[in-house]
């Protein structure tokens, strides 16, 4: 069954064409890999997807639902989440406290939800002990590491509780340990059910998270499917991996 759902998607800003009419279909649980050349029109996508911009043309249907018109927060709280290259953390709580923030504002706004203290407590500790931050409870962002703070801001998302997860270049400038260590915590959370989808330029990265791959290039989608066959495709060596 198709978790999100995106068909014939465009985006123009005055008279350059950011996204070209593009569909893509996301199962539940899967795990994707979007990939393409700076420029060619990945954010702008996401953007779209999370609320952020506006597309003028096509649709995003998410859940069995239409997404079109709705602001970000409350895609979120439909159970949408992102994050972002450059970790945005509220700098002057500490490391639980901005997942707190989360579980208050979000998960807390849903129907039928109504956590009470001891709960998100447990939660944001469940988290923690998760991304391997636990010891780094009472830690101001100021006090991590730089793959401390890709780590908590999965973690932000992830106490969003949500059914889709959209990371956006969450190993960029990581050593390649660490991008190891950020990998298996993608697939970590793939496994307790969510269905995540992946922006990274680093392939050997993408290729071990993604069970499928996406291509865009100058705004239009070139290439999906399994990755292997994805990045032997002629057009994504020249637009692409050529580069």
């Amino acid at each position: 069954m198709a978790l999100l759902e995106v068909t014939g998607l465009s985006k123009r800003f005055g008279g350059f064409v950011a996204l070209d009419g593009i569909d893509l279909s996301v199962l539940e649980g899967e795990r994707v890999g979007l990939i393409g050349p700076n420029g060619s029109g990945k954010s702008t996508l996401v953007n779209c997807i999370c609320g952020t911009l506006a597309n003028e043309t096509g649709s995003v249907r998410f859940d069995g639902q239409r997404m079109d018109g709705l602001l970000t927060h409350e895609r979120t709280r439909r159970g949408m989440a992102r994050s972002f290259q450059l970790p945005r953390p509220f700098v002057t709580l500490t490391v639980a406290d901005n997942l707190r923030v989360p579980l208050l504002y979000t998960v807390n706004a849903r129907a039928g939800s109504s956590l009470k203290s001891a709960d998100i407590h447990t939660r944001c500790a469940e988290l923690l002990q998760l991304v391997g931050l636990a010891e780094k409870a009472a830690k101001l962002p100021r006090d991590l590491t730089q793959v401390e703070m890709r780590k908590l801001e999965l973690a932000r998302a992830m106490a969003a509780e949500p059914k889709l997860l959209i990371a956006d270049e969450s190993m960029a400038g990581l050593s390649q340990s660490e991008v190891d260590d950020i990998v298996a915590l993608l697939i970590r959370l793939n496994e307790r059910g969510i269905t995540i989808v992946l922006i990274e330029h680093i392939m050997r990265a993408v290729m071990r998270f993604s069970q499928r791959l996406v291509v865009l290039v100058s705004g239009r989608k070139i290439a999906d499917g399994l990755p292997d066959a994805v990045i032997r495709d002629a057009e994504v060596e020249k637009a692409y991996l050529g580069q």
